[in-house]
């Protein structure tokens, strides 16, 4: 019997989640909550990982969590088909933590270009907060406690996941097979991969103001679309137009279905008509963009009238997320007790190793 998959995936409280997420790993998620391959999914606010570089602004993280818990049902993951937990209210995540530290050097964590990424991004330079810096070793520990064979994250994550697998074959070589070894799920297009901000810029981020949220309103949505960057040497509808960093047409590869093109735009049947036709010239960007904003607000209505529901009964979801932390928390302290195991610091459970000294004092 094929024996089946556990999911594992989360997000930092640091602000509502936008569709950058959504195409990233969150669609995924949602996707998988009915698929029979996989036995249990494990879905976290990742609180206590948002608090190693905003310790200065707690708040901030404590007022988003509730944020990204209405972001996720909004987006449809179903609490009955999900075990969604807040990372900081399982302590035994910690215990696994200062263990996988001794199994990773200085240098090996400096070499994680996903780390070097987000401390030049932050700034730290020489004053990196060693919570910051170890944030690898505590993804490890996520993954690992819930025994995940699958992490569907975005293509700047397979580094993490790469030390997790490290720290995985280390433990295993020293204590015997405990821990399992995990696989990144990568959204279907390259597009989904890396969705760039509303400006062209690489990154989708809040702080750089290029963000389109999930719960964005309508209004909102077409504001975004319409000063996205496009092709700035397309000047005129006659122009040829490039497709290369060229962020309508790179949402367009994310989110865009042929049924699209039925309902909103019937002169093409499909992406690349559309894109052929954009290249030779004829084609302004403002029709490109409109047809974008039906198509995101094809998607984002439904999430936003969701999330408005859920946001009535604020003391339900939060009671939702208490049950999923305390089975969450089971499931971690299970493979706590197995790790413990493993390395044979379980020593009040040990009663070989009682009875051994007992006999070697007694005939002292």
């Amino acid at each position: 019997m094929k024996e089946k998959k556990i999911i594992l995936t989360g997000d930092r409280p640091t602000g509502c989640l936008h569709i950058g997420h959504y195409v990233g790993s969150l669609r995924r998620r949602v996707e998988l909550q009915d698929n029979p391959e996989y036995a249990r999914r494990f879905v976290f606010i990742a609180d206590a990982q948002a608090l190693t570089d905003n310790i200065e602004n707690p708040e901030k993280v404590r007022q988003n969590v509730i944020e990204v818990a209405l972001d996720y049902l909004g987006a449809g993951l179903d609490p009955e088909k999900n075990t969604i937990f807040i990372q900081s209210q399982i302590p035994e995540l910690t215990e696994l933590t200062f263990y996988y530290m001794d199994m990773v050097t200085v240098a090996r964590l400096q070499r994680n270009p996903t780390v070097k990424t987000e401390i030049q991004m932050r700034n730290f330079e020489s004053s990196i907060p060693v919570g910051f810096f170890t944030y690898p070793i505590s993804q490890a520990a996520d993954i690992t406690a819930f025994k995940a064979t699958t992490v569907p994250v975005g293509e700047d994550q397979e580094p993490m996941l790469e030390q997790t697998r490290e720290i995985v074959r280390r433990f295993n070589y020293i204590y015997g097979d405990t821990l399992v070894e995990p696989n990144i799920l990568l959204p279907d297009s390259e597009a989904s991969r890396r969705l760039p901000g509303t400006d062209g810029k690489a990154k989708m981020s809040k702080s750089l103001g290029n963000c389109i949220y999930l719960s964005d309103t309508e209004e909102d949505v077409n504001k975004k679309v319409k000063g996205m960057y496009t092709d700035p040497t397309h000047l005129k509808v006659s122009d040829p137009g490039k497709l290369e960093g060229n962020t309508v047409f790179t949402y367009l590869d994310a989110f865009c279905k042929p049924e699209h093109f039925e309902r909103y735009w019937k002169d093409y049947t499909n992406l690349d008509e559309l894109k052929a036709h954009y290249t030779r010239g004829g084609l302004g960007d403002v029709k490109v963009k409109k047809f974008l904003t039906a198509i995101l607000q094809e998607v984002l209505t439904p999430i936003r009238e969701r999330r408005k529901m859920y946001e009535k009964d604020i003391p339900s979801v939060y009671e939702m997320l208490k049950k999923g932390s305390e089975s969450a928390r089971e499931t971690a302290a299970q493979t706590l007790d197995e790790v413990r195991r493993a390395m044979k610091i379980n020593y009040f459970d040990d009663m070989d190793l009682i009875r051994e000294q007992a006999k070697k004092y007694a005939q002292k």
